[in-house]
């Protein structure tokens, strides 16, 4: 079950536009990015656990790929059959609400599995162990499962990028967030996010292989270009949104930068 405060979150944000916003574009193209390099060729069967509304999942389909999605929050759900409404080419197989931890499909039934939202929302080690586990289950041998989570020091970097650390509130979240990964917002500020786990690189690739999938690689999606002061002016430039995604193919896999991202992908496979 979906803890009741990331429910209240998603039924107040709009996460369907959350990409088209500030440095989250950062994020978007990069994780576009990365899941053409790491997917197998389209027609291929992708499952996107935990994909929101939509926003991988129909233009996955739109390239070919026959994505199917699952979410546990049913605002997400009907979002993203509507994103694909009146649009054949980039229809997704299907979209239904579900569980990470308990997936409804078969054995290596799927080309690749998406893990894009889940670990960072399921605080317990168990749960996520649970969650990686089904996508290995679900994947065939030899596919990839792509599993995305949030930094340890996303909330540090970004109060000070946007001068949140002024508030005391915020920083007690950030004093939490390094001490142990578990992010918890009591403010009743939206902007600082809900419940979640943020992983350190290294622990997220253990966590990776503890459920019996075989780790290539943790990688930093955004880099440091997230944190670029005037973002918007600067993405908005040809020449500006090119150095700062050259930055980013820089970084992502340095060891001593990756936790820098905000986000970051572990990409694995079944074994």
């Amino acid at each position: 079950m979906l803890d009741p405060d990331i429910r209240r979150f998603y039924d107040r944000y709009d996460e369907g536009a959350r990409l088209g916003q500030g440095p989250f574009q950062l994020e978007g193209e990069r994780t576009r990015e990365l899941l053409l390099r790491y997917l197998p060729p389209a027609p291929a069967r992708v499952l996107d656990v935990g994909g929101g509304a939509g926003a991988y999942a129909c233009w996955l389909a739109g390239l070919g790929y026959e994505v199917a999605l699952v979410d546990p929050v049913p605002r997400h759900v009907e979002a993203a059959r509507r994103a694909c409404a009146g649009h054949p080419a980039r229809a997704i197989a299907s979209a239904r609400e579900g569980d990470a931890r308990d997936l409804p499909f078969g054995d290596e039934s799927q080309d690749a599995v998406l893990l894009l939202g889940p670990l960072y929302h399921l605080p317990e080690r168990a749960d996520r162990q649970r969650a990686l586990r089904e996508a290995a289950r679900v994947a065939r041998p030899g596919a990839p499962v792509l599993a995305a989570a949030i930094s340890r020091f996303a909330s540090l970097l970004d109060g000070l990028a946007t001068d949140a650390l002024r508030d005391p509130a915020f920083a007690a979240i950030v004093e939490r967030d390094l001490a142990d990964g578990r992010h918890r917002n009591d403010t009743g500020r939206i902007e600082y996010f809900t419940t979640a786990y943020f992983h350190r690189p290294e622990e997220l690739g253990a966590e990776v292989g503890a459920a019996g999938l075989e780790l290539e690689a943790v990688l930093g999606i955004e880099g440091p270009g997230w944190l670029t002061a005037g973002f918007a002016e600067r993405w908005a430039d040809a020449e500006g949104r090119a150095h700062i995604l050259w930055a980013a193919r820089t970084a992502e896999s340095e060891s001593s930068l990756i936790g820098v991202s905000a986000h970051l992908l572990a990409v694995a496979r079944r074994r």
